[in-house]
């Protein structure tokens, strides 16, 4: 952060809404697998007794994210950094919470797998006359090739557009479905609101509350969008002084209001994918899981706006889940150099190293969920089993964020009585779920 670069934080709406965006990059990485798939198989399997674990899953983690949002910008630095400075014993100069970061995010190369895979079943479902192989591979040569130079934005932003459509379509689909023998009832979705959680779903829950709403992935990415986007340059660094308490307030009220119009996006697309999930194919066989679940999806816009709509929704499909896997990428490229400059092995600031590892990245992990999938061929089970991994992050995250919470509390910005029962709420749940899950699954 360079003194010269501060800035103060904009008074009117309309000039706070041309500084949102970190959210919003969020949004169209979290409205892909876990809606597409994860959700409407819980509402599949689940019917509408568990749509509760959805709900919580959208709203409860804010307020976590907002911690590690909060943390990067009032620190500036990059969070693996800000995690090998947690307590706890350090193996090769890396504290235990970016090795537990490293390992687990490795686990969810099967995740990865599977919604590049599902993205390329999609392509195949629209034009048949190429293999799913060959989708899959030229995918994974578009997305290195996008990555390589670290050229993002332009594809962000036309993704993001592209899952906003996907969102008008679906929304749109869950009203159509109330002029089709597929209506459901408020007392319907009430009964989902019980907080019961049946044995059977069990795994498919815990998948999708890991996966849904701002998962582990997103609350960690979000620290580096948040730092892009020039929040913590522009509060600059810390003197004391009130001018900066000043700039750091208003910055992360920003952040705040960035974060919120997110959540309030993805929280009606996936109630929206989760509620048509039940009422359209619960009850019905069971779903399969192979290379025939997103073709077997589609029978939701199928049933609820006509045979017309498969092709609609297979579009939309792939720009969700292309979109996901792109946002994952560029993540995983800032991710991987800050835990390995953590271990050593680079020098953060050394941009020329830094660009080297990114190119190679943007290679080597498309490659390796092109041969995960091609071995495994299961999206489903991948996807959901990346869910159950993110829970298990979910808990290095919780204890991050208290630690955060922690040591920024004497800065007093923008901490009040809502935002500590907020924070605490969500913390408790995370740790109720994530725990009983596991201990369950065990």
């Amino acid at each position: 952060m360079n003194p010269s670069q501060t800035q103060n934080p904009p008074d009117s709406f309309l000039k706070k809404l041309h500084f949102l965006g970190p959210g919003f990059i969020l949004s169209a990485s979290i409205v892909g697998s876990g809606e597409l798939i994860a959700t409407t198989i819980l509402g599949a399997k689940g019917g509408f007794i568990t749509f509760w674990v959805i709900l919580v899953s959208c709203l409860i983690k804010v307020a976590v994210q907002l911690e590690f949002g909060k943390n990067a910008i009032v620190s500036g630095r990059p969070l693996m950094h800000e995690f090998n400075l947690l307590q706890g014993g350090k193996v090769l100069h890396a504290n235990w919470a970016v090795w537990a970061t490293f390992v687990l995010t490795l686990f969810k190369i099967l995740q990865l797998g599977g919604m590049l895979g599902g993205a390329a079943i999609v392509l195949n479902l629209l034009f048949p006359a190429a293999s799913v192989v060959f989708w899959i591979v030229l995918l994974g040569i578009s997305l290195s090739l996008l990555i390589y130079k670290n050229y993002y934005r332009l594809v962000e932003k036309a993704s993001m557009l592209m899952v906003f459509g996907f969102t008008l379509f679906t929304i749109v689909s869950l009203f159509a479905v109330f002029y089709t023998p597929f209506a459901f009832s408020l007392a319907d979705v009430v009964s989902g609101l019980s907080f019961k959680l049946p044995q059977e779903v069990l795994f498919v829950a815990i998948g999708a509350f890991g996966i849904t709403g701002v998962a582990s992935d997103e609350i960690i990415a979000y620290t580096y969008w948040c730092q892009e986007k020039g929040y913590a340059t522009f509060t600059g660094p810390n003197d004391g002084s009130e001018n900066w308490r000043y700039r750091a307030q208003g910055w992360i009220k920003i952040m705040y209001l960035d974060a919120f119009l997110a959540m309030i996006i993805y929280t009606l697309v996936t109630a929206s994918f989760y509620l048509l999930g039940a009422a359209i194919l619960h009850g019905n066989d069971a779903l399969p899981d192979g290379m025939d679940l997103i073709n077997s999806l589609a029978a939701i816009y199928t049933e609820s706006l006509g045979k017309g709509a498969r092709y609609g929704y297979l579009i939309g499909a792939f720009f969700a889940l292309y979109s996901s896997v792109f946002a994952t990428l560029a993540y995983w490229s800032r991710l991987f150099p800050d835990i390995f400059s953590q271990f050593g092995w680079i020098a953060y600031d050394d941009k020329k190293s830094l660009n080297k590892w990114v190119s190679a990245l943007a290679i080597v992990l498309p490659s390796l969920w092109i041969l995960t999938f091609l071995f495994v061929k299961l999206p489903g089970f991948m996807v959901l089993s990346g869910g159950v991994v993110g829970s298990v992050l979910l808990l290095v995250v919780i204890f991050a964020s208290i630690k955060f919470r922690i040591k920024n509390k004497g800065l007093k910005l923008t901490s009040g009585s809502f935002s500590e029962i907020m924070f605490w709420l969500s913390v408790t749940s995370i740790l109720a779920v994530s725990c009983y899950g596991i201990f369950k699954l065990l």
